[in-house]
């Protein structure tokens, strides 16, 4: 795995965290216990802060970044992301707030300074704009994403179940060593 140092910020890997050897971890970024990031995966906090809850999961070939401080944003905006995530494969997040118990569907975008709530389901494919807020308890799709039905209880269900699952096959991969180069 790649954890790089970038101006005197070390990533920070919570207890039994599994980067996968293929990803980068760049700079101030805090990874949750029982956290995992998948092959080709990128998370750089290199002008801001990422913090990753516990028992997400980052998969495949992600771009994980966040908005720096400057004249068009004064504060910038860290990326910030909850416990129980499963973020799925080729997904980008940018400068955005992620709750506990959210699933981020395949090639999906998040831009800066939106906000996804706990307990929200954004679908395969879909485009959060900038400054947009995902209500708690909803499916969102489309490009831009749209409020499509309330969750059902089974959906709310399988928030606890993938995070649960992914922690099961983090430690399959940490026991063959594939956090090793």
């Amino acid at each position: 795995m790649a954890i790089r140092t970038y101006q005197k910020h070390t990533p920070n890997l919570g207890e039994r965290a599994f980067v996968d050897h293929s990803a980068v971890v760049i700079g101030d970024v805090e990874i949750g216990a029982d956290s995992s990031v998948w092959p080709l995966t990128v998370i750089r906090g290199d002008m801001h802060r990422i913090r990753i809850g516990a028992r997400t999961s980052v998969q495949d070939a992600s771009v994980l970044h966040i908005t720096h401080a400057g004249p068009f944003n004064p504060d910038g905006f860290p990326l910030l992301i909850g416990d129980d995530v499963t973020i799925a494969h080729k997904v980008m997040l940018h400068g955005c707030s992620i709750g506990n118990r959210v699933l981020i569907g395949m090639g999906s975008i998040v831009m800066d300074g939106a906000v996804v709530e706990d307990e929200v389901i954004v679908g395969a494919g879909s485009l959060v704009p900038p400054g947009k807020r995902l209500e708690s308890g909803f499916l969102y799709v489309g490009s831009p994403v749209k409020q499509a039905r309330p969750l059902t209880d089974k959906e709310r269900a399988f928030f606890t179940y993938s995070a649960a699952n992914y922690v099961k096959l983090k430690d399959l991969h940490l026991a063959e060593g594939y956090d090793q180069p």
